[in-house]
């Protein structure tokens, strides 16, 4: 005889899980934050939670529940639309019928968005060991939100819609922290924040059975949520992301168009199969950044110095660092002609790739940072774009023909030209302060970065019996 298929509904019914919810919910007197990523499982969560809270009686509803969205502002725009549609679904639902659900997307700080650190501070593509987006677009801002409210409040409890088998680290975690006789976790890394997780014991199959059979509390339409999963050919899900054992996202998933750390990103992929054709110039894009990873490119397009301003020579490998300015400026312009083409051919006319934030923020970095005495940004837009205001910043006084000077005089003398125009940069930045005191520290640090030149280097690594170089120092 075939053995039945587990699923939580063959020993516990609706009504069962209701009362689970509603106990912890009036047990412990504490605010609700609910992690919402508009994927099957957290929809499932929040499902449940309102309409086990719609039983109570209005006076009991009254702590607080947050539905917080991530938006990394390089999320897939057909993702984006969905959540926050719904978000405004839930926000006036929640009005109409007296519940206590209040709505909020994060975002990171602008110094921490994907575009300021690939463009502006030339970090390369996110690959497996070197997933340098996570922590700033994610897990920062949900983590920023929650502590807020702890500030507020004193304790929160985070709900979480994961599921047991999504991860070995993130079942081990649940377990480690599980409070003895509470269905509460401790948070990993958050003071005076618990875990709830209400969908944990669920299946894929009762997670579709549930949103199904269950209408939307806040008229959203969950049939349209499944065909999104079949039109994206979507597995999982990227969840709200709140510490480093939360399950990353998979080779189908919602989540950034940007995504390199996946070698295909089927999730667009199956949006433009299925209709989503203007959607190409995006996946076209992502397919270039993910290119860049390629060893062969990355002399002709990474800087040899690491940002540090040091050289990295691991067996006998130079270890690159960061895009040359000069392939960043080559980004921005595909970047803003993607924005242009999805503009033209999407349903959105106003579409923000990449917001003027970001773009005044590139700019500084680029000037105070990188040395672009040519002050491009405001070009490549007006070459791209048109012309528009930008923030008047009156403390740089070279421009592109200082620049051509420098580079001549510093090529007859031997000087890295780059060594100058840093030293010039510092003093010029730090004219006219009343204290001084750190211009002789700086001014140190730059002599003391790696300045050999590049045949210099590769010479180094050819040549050199060491297989094991370590990171060098030279003024």
């Amino acid at each position: 005889m075939a053995e039945t298929p587990y699923s939580i509904f063959n020993s516990r019914d609706l009504d069962d899980i209701h009362r689970e919810i509603q106990e912890v919910y009036l047990e412990n007197a504490r605010p609700w934050v609910i992690g919402y990523s508009g994927g099957k499982d957290s929809t499932t969560a929040l499902q449940l939670i309102w309409y086990a809270l719609a039983e109570l009686p209005p006076e009991q509803r009254k702590y607080p529940v947050y539905v917080i969205s991530s938006d990394t502002l390089v999320e897939t725009p057909v993702i984006v639309s969905y959540i926050t549609g719904t978000l405004d679904r839930i926000e006036t639902t929640a009005r109409e019928q007296e519940m206590p659900f209040q709505t909020a997307l994060v975002r990171p700080r602008i110094d921490d968005t994907f575009w300021v650190n690939l463009i502006g501070r030339g970090y390369p593509a996110p690959y497996t060991r070197f997933r340098w987006c996570t922590d700033r677009m994610k897990i920062r801002p949900a983590n920023q939100f929650i502590l807020d409210r702890v500030a507020e409040h004193g304790e929160v409890i985070m709900v979480l819609g994961v599921r047991k088998g999504e991860s070995a680290t993130r079942d081990q975690v649940l377990s480690l922290h599980r409070i003895k006789e509470s269905l509460l976790s401790l948070h990993t890394t958050l003071p005076n924040a618990f875990v709830y997780t209400p969908v944990v014991d669920f299946t894929t199959d009762d997670v579709w059975m549930y949103l199904l059979s269950a209408s939307s509390p806040w008229g959203g339409d969950n049939k349209q949520l499944l065909t999104l999963y079949r039109n994206t050919n979507a597995q999982g899900e990227c969840p709200l992301v709140v510490d480093e054992t939360t399950p990353s996202c998979g080779n189908s998933r919602f989540g950034c168009w940007t995504c390199t750390v996946v070698t295909k990103d089927k999730a667009m992929e199956g949006l433009i199969d299925n209709g989503e054709d203007w959607m190409l110039p995006l996946l076209e894009f992502r397919d270039f950044l993910a290119s860049t990873q390629d060893p062969e490119k990355k002399p002709e397009i990474r800087e040899r110095r690491r940002r540090n301003g040091q050289i990295t020579i691991l067996n006998n490998k130079l270890v690159h660092g960061p895009y040359t300015l000069e392939f960043c400026k080559k980004l921005l312009k595909e970047l803003l002609n993607v924005q242009k083409l999805v503009r033209k051919k999407g349903p959105d006319p106003n579409i923000e790739l990449i917001t003027d934030v970001e773009l005044e923020e590139i700019r500084k970095i680029w000037r105070t940072e990188r040395q672009d005495w040519e002050d491009a940004v405001p070009q490549i837009y007006a070459e791209i774009v048109g012309e528009r205001d930008w923030i008047l910043d009156d403390t740089f006084s070279f421009r592109k023909k200082d620049k051509e000077i420098l580079e001549a005089i510093c090529e007859e003398k031997e000087v890295p030209v780059i060594l100058v125009s840093k030293l010039l940069d510092t003093e010029q930045q730090m004219d006219g302060m009343s204290r001084r005191a750190k211009i002789q520290d700086r001014i140190d640090e730059i002599f003391h970065e790696d300045w050999r030149s590049a045949e210099e280097v590769y010479s180094n690594i050819d040549n050199s019996g060491s297989s094991n170089d370590s990171p060098q120092t030279h003024s």
